[in-house]
């Protein structure tokens, strides 16, 4: 992608750093402060000075001790700060902070002018930085949960070091890779504009958990499709280079429920698919490219 140079969106909110509100951000299995004070957990000083002591060793070798008491791995992506994530330097994560808003502001250039040709309005998404775990209106996550958009608060989730783990781990390297994975995250923020996650999460209540994933597929080969659509005017741009869509179907290929559960399990259980196979998120993802309409996203009412 030829994205250098090009605006950037100002819907960041950068919480990198910063600790996660609202709750426990390794959820219930993460660590609790003992109630009622230092005197009745029966801690000494001398106790407390030693914890403290052995806690800065481990963190300076790089090990996490909050991951340990929460049963996590130290080398793996849950509740933030892998091996990965430590190793990045500053420079690339400026240069990563630069790539995802100017993706974003182009999905917003995109959606403005495709939702305004439908008589649709499109207040823009804000797109959240963190590290580690974050606080949502949705709850809780980790790093470990990848991007994610919460309709309760119109806001797209991602901890960049996502993008290492997307190339390293599922095979799914380049830059336009990456902006697929965006696009798509807010792919489901347009569908919440038009009604159509409302929908789902009102059906899902009556509905079996096979029914829920059956669903669950259609809601998001549609956000596929219209990432394609993002791509479609992109490339009409001239941003696009040589090599990119393949990135893209490369991405969208590597990522789904079939080829994560060979790669994870190696056997597949086609009734847990709640995303959709390689070849149905590569197809969908391709019509919205081909088309750039939104008509040619209707995963509702056309076989899948």
């Amino acid at each position: 992608m030829d994205w250098k140079g090009r605006r950037q969106s100002d819907n960041i909110e950068d919480r990198r750093g910063a600790s996660s509100r609202g709750g426990n951000p390794f959820g219930r299995g993460g660590i609790r402060l003992p109630s009622g004070g230092m005197r009745r957990s029966g801690m000494s000083f001398k106790t407390i000075l030693i914890i403290g002591v052995i806690y800065l060793a481990l963190k300076f070798i790089g090990i996490d001790p909050l991951q340990i008491l929460a049963g996590g791995d130290p080398g793996a992506i849950v509740g933030g700060q892998n091996q990965s994530e430590r190793q990045v330097s500053p420079a690339r994560q400026d240069e990563m902070t630069q790539f995802v808003a100017t993706v974003l502001a182009e999905t917003e250039d995109v959606w403005n002018g495709v939702m305004k040709s439908q008589g649709f309005d499109y207040p823009e998404p804000k797109l959240v930085l963190f590290s580690g775990a974050v606080a949502s209106a949705c709850g809780n996550a980790s790093s470990a949960s990848g991007p994610f958009y919460c309709p309760g608060d119109q806001k797209v989730y991602i901890d960049l070091t996502f993008f290492d783990e997307l190339a390293q781990r599922f095979k799914a390297s380049g830059d336009f890779a990456q902006a697929y994975v965006l696009a798509h995250e807010v792919g489901h923020h347009v569908q919440n504009l038009i009604g159509v996650l409302p929908e789902f999460n009102r059906m899902r209540q009556s509905m079996s958990q096979v029914e829920q994933n059956q669903m669950s597929i259609r809601v998001e080969l549609q956000a596929d499709c219209f990432a394609g659509i993002w791509g479609h005017y992109t490339a009409q741009k001239g941003i696009l280079e040589r090599g990119d869509l393949e990135e893209a179907l490369n991405a969208a290929k590597q990522i789904g429920d079939d080829t994560l559960q060979r790669r994870t399990q190696g056997y597949v259980v086609p009734e847990s698919f709640n995303h959709g196979t390689s070849a149905q998120r590569k197809e969908w993802f391709a019509r919205g490219f081909e088309s750039g309409r939104l008509e040619a996203c209707d995963t509702f009412n056309n076989p899948v």
